[in-house]
């Protein structure tokens, strides 16, 4: 079942090249957070 706006979404850890392991519950209630998925983008296909 797809997600609605204003549903807290399921926590994740992903790995970034500036800012090491950057957990999603680490900006609840202090941020607006935008998660944006580009499937395929940056591989050069």
């Amino acid at each position: 079942m797809p997600g609605q706006i204003g549903d807290v979404a399921a926590d994740f850890t992903l790995s970034s090249p500036h800012h090491g392991d950057v957990t999603l519950s680490s900006y609840r209630g202090a941020n607006s957070v935008v998660l944006s998925f580009h499937v395929l983008d940056f591989t050069g296909g």
